[in-house]
């Protein structure tokens, strides 16, 4: 008996240490296919820029619903056609335009939408990061976004590759005829002070390789060295066979826990010292394009 259980003990031991040493990309590549969600495709932007490179953007409807809803009208009406690339800022983010903002907006276009910064928590799921949070009271995950808390209300963290909403000063709330992407370490001074619209899937690096802008805040200085757009389209608006489905890993789902915990202490065989802390931004929610059927 004492032989099978030091066995026993043994072979435990052993499954243990191999789950441990499981790394963020084994697990996103064995999560089960109910850890995933597939994002709507009228949730889904594809911008086309002027050198035939593509950005593909899921957008958040559930935490800025009326900026949203302006983007997706200037979508449909083609504001974004020969827009531009106005902006790129060292270490801190990509901005770009539609065509022209002197243009009529359409007529469903809210031209002074409500400051939406942040939302109640109420109706999300919820998944709290367990490390401390310097810049709220609580952080963690919900709806497939990193977010911050206080308990009450919750406002999506301004991560990479998120999307925001350019402004001016207070009261302007920007109306989404300009966006902004976050290139570089996180800007979390931002959080809930911008509308956040949405984050790049894939792409950002079609973006980070622009030349950076010599202007004060790194805007360009002459209009020829902008970047044109091309156009950016709605993905449900595409023909089927050209539409990207993507899915992105449910913040509520086991494998998420386990891509977190992994995360936050890395144990494959490269790591001396597992860290056993993670910020919310280093833990990028995983995303997979899967066959059109």
């Amino acid at each position: 008996m004492r032989v099978l259980s030091t066995l026993t003990a043994f072979l435990l031991s052993s499954v243990v240490a191999h789950a441990a040493a499981e790394s963020p990309t084994d697990i996103i590549a064995h999560a089960p296919q109910s850890a995933w969600r597939t994002i709507p495709p009228e949730q889904l932007l594809l911008m086309t820029m002027g050198n035939g490179r593509h950005v593909l953007i899921a957008l958040a409807p559930d935490f800025a619903p009326t900026h949203v809803a302006n983007i997706l009208e200037l979508t449909r009406a083609h504001a974004w056609d020969a827009g531009a690339i106005i902006r790129v800022q060292e270490n801190y983010v990509v901005q770009w335009r539609v065509h022209n903002e002197q243009t009529p907006p359409p007529q469903h276009f809210v031209t002074q939408p409500a400051a939406e910064y942040d939302r109640p928590l109420t109706g999300l799921s919820f998944h709290p990061l367990t490390t401390p949070d310097p810049y709220a009271p609580q952080a963690g995950f919900a709806s497939e976004w990193a977010i911050g808390t206080d308990g009450t209300h919750a406002w999506p963290a301004q991560c990479y590759g998120t999307i925001g909403v350019a402004r001016g000063m207070p009261p302007d709330t920007g109306d989404g005829r300009e966006l902004y992407v976050i290139n570089g370490e996180a800007p979390r001074q931002l959080d809930r002070n911008l509308a956040v619209v949405g984050r790049v899937l894939t792409g950002m690096e079609n973006l980070n390789a622009l030349p950076r802008g010599t202007g004060p805040l790194g805007f360009y200085t002459k209009p020829n060295q902008n970047m044109p757009i091309k156009n950016i389209k709605l993905v449900v608006d595409l023909p089927p066979e050209k539409r990207p489905r993507i899915q992105v890993m449910r913040t509520d789902s086991a494998a998420f826990d386990h891509y977190l915990a992994a995360r936050a202490a890395r144990t494959e065989a490269f790591f001396v010292h597992a860290a056993h802390g993670v910020a919310l931004c280093n833990v990028p929610i995983p995303s997979r394009e899967i066959a059109t059927p």
